[in-house]
């Protein structure tokens, strides 16, 4: 990749995959940062990303177009990437070429690729996830192969190319033969205990451009560490006690885009996720989102660990749980299955037997909504406003035990 002095525009890109690559190293020829969108969502999403990212010139199929509320970057921004915005608008977050150079090489050496791999870019590349593919390859040397989207028979087929690694999300990664890769990064949801040895799980969000916590321990040059709720002495805890995870890392955002400017982020950037150090490995454990977890009646349900629960019976082929609010005891669980059989559904007293017999009671699902598939993002995450409106739709079963 290449830095070059210019105007310093930011250019929102509207292409499909190698296409959307060729623009990118155009604009950054010209001196110019990129946003990627996402040629495949509606017009008003694209909407509230320009909204956000505020370019000042858009690139599609018909050419290339000023936008007159665009607002330039500055010297040494790279790219600005687009948070998902599951839980609210989008934020558009500010990547400088250093960032973005130190991610490349981090995470190469972290899955043992050398400019002898080849990578294939197959997640949505209007998110770090897959964007991150082509700047790690173009960065440190490493061939690349772009697809527009993930095809389980495309991807299946990219080995016979000399292809080696890959990232992917874990439903994508259970479509295809895993043993032909060299390497799997796995990012995006939940990931799941009994997944291949030569499969890497990483933690990480657009502010850190990807994953900086591969198999549970921080990549060199990145921190870790867990805030205390307020209330506590202590602001950092030790011991292995959850709380709020905070990233320190040479990968962070500058900052993210505001009218006027960019507002710089911290030293220490604090995320939406709740976890745990183990005080004498160091290994970071995930609970999940803060606003994800259950607190019904004082007891906290993390739904990460009903919906493995659910999804380890033959009778459920998908799931994902929610809290919903409950008058009594503040906020009820709540779970969205997928049956096995149509035909045979399982009950709800069914799924909370079994869910009582490996977690406590006050974890087991008081509500129950059968659908054909569960709604998820781009990135295999549960689109949790999504299931609250099958929840609230009346198409549920309900129990009446307090426990």
């Amino acid at each position: 990749m290449r830095q070059s002095t210019g105007v310093n525009e930011l250019v929102a890109i509207d292409l499909p995959g190698a296409e959307l690559v060729s623009a990118v190293l155009a604009a950054w020829d010209a001196g110019d940062a990129v946003i990627p969108l996402g040629t495949r969502h509606p017009s008003e999403h694209k909407q509230q990303i320009i909204d956000a990212a505020m370019p000042t010139s858009l690139i599609d199929r018909a050419g290339r177009h000023t936008l007159g509320s665009g607002q330039e970057v500055e010297p040494g921004d790279a790219v600005v990437i687009a948070t998902s915005g599951t839980t609210g608008t989008p934020k558009a977050a500010v990547h400088t070429w250093e960032a973005i150079e130190t991610a490349a090489f981090m995470t190469s050496a972290g899955a043992a690729s050398t400019p002898e791999s080849k990578w294939l870019a197959c997640l949505p590349l209007n998110h770090v996830g897959g964007f991150s593919v082509i700047t790690r390859a173009l960065t440190t040397g490493a061939e690349l192969e772009v697809h527009d989207q993930f095809v389980a028979a495309a991807v299946e087929e990219a080995p016979d190319r000399g292809a080696t690694h890959v990232s992917l999300v874990p439903a994508a990664m259970h479509r295809i033969d895993a043993s032909r890769w060299e390497r799997i990064l796995l990012g995006g949801s939940a990931i799941p205990a009994d997944r291949p040895a030569n499969s890497i799980a990483t933690y990480g969000m657009t502010e850190t451009f990807g994953g900086v916590v591969y198999d549970g321990l921080p990549l060199n040059g990145v921190s870790i560490r867990i805030i205390a709720p307020s209330g506590f002495a202590d602001r950092e805890t030790t011991g292995g006690d959850a709380g709020t995870i905070e990233i320190s890392s040479p990968t962070l955002m500058r900052g993210y885009r505001h009218p006027g400017g960019t507002v710089s982020t911290p030293q220490w950037f604090p995320t939406a996720d709740l976890g745990s150090l183990d005080a004498e490995t160091g290994m970071l454990t995930v609970f999940g989102r803060s606003d994800d977890l259950i607190n019904s009646g004082a007891e906290k349900v993390w739904p990460a660990d009903v919906e493995r629960c659910l999804k380890a019976l033959t009778s459920v082929a998908d799931a994902a749980v929610l809290g919903v609010p409950d008058p009594q005891w503040g906020q009820a669980v709540a779970a969205v299955v997928v049956p096995g059989d149509k035909r045979n559904p399982p009950s709800l007293e069914m799924l909370r037997s079994a869910v009582r017999e490996t977690m406590p009671a006050h974890a087991a699902p008081k509500f129950l909504a059968l659908t054909d598939e569960i709604p998820r993002t781009s990135l295999g995450k549960p689109a949790r406003h999504n299931l609250r409106e099958l929840i609230i739709s009346g198409h549920t079963t309900k129990s009446d035990g307090n426990d």
